[in-house]
């Protein structure tokens, strides 16, 4: 028998905090190895910089924003794509004057942070 899909929406179904929703394929997408966060960063919000064991992908629907990678900067907008890739040192800073809002894939089933000592 196929499988059925599974259709969650943001605002009831995925794990909310202040900026973000948090999709965890383990716990909502029925095992897949990929996780991802809604991001709406408000203007000069800062992500600190952290790792993961895996890469993750950027994806730049609206706004600007100027990353980290591994000590290199690099500006994004609306419309691009940034990579960090596995145990790489990243963050972001929100450099527009709206909301970024922005996909960050994350490659695993379930998100393995590391934050930079502070």
């Amino acid at each position: 028998m196929p499988a059925e899909p599974i259709v969650l929406t943001a605002a009831t179904d995925l794990a909310a905090g202040t900026t973000a929703e948090r999709f965890g394929g383990r716990e909502h997408g029925g095992g897949v190895e990929i996780s991802f966060f809604l991001n709406h960063t408000p203007p000069g919000r800062v992500v600190s910089d952290h790792r993961h064991p895996y890469g993750e992908v950027f994806i730049l629907l609206d706004g600007e924003a100027t990353f980290r990678v591994d000590g290199a900067e690099a500006s994004a907008r609306g419309g691009q794509v940034v990579v960090a890739p596995a145990g790489a040192m990243h963050g972001f800073r929100n450099t527009g004057t709206g909301t970024l809002e922005m996909i960050s894939i994350h490659a695993a089933a379930e998100m393995v942070t590391e934050w930079a000592a502070g």
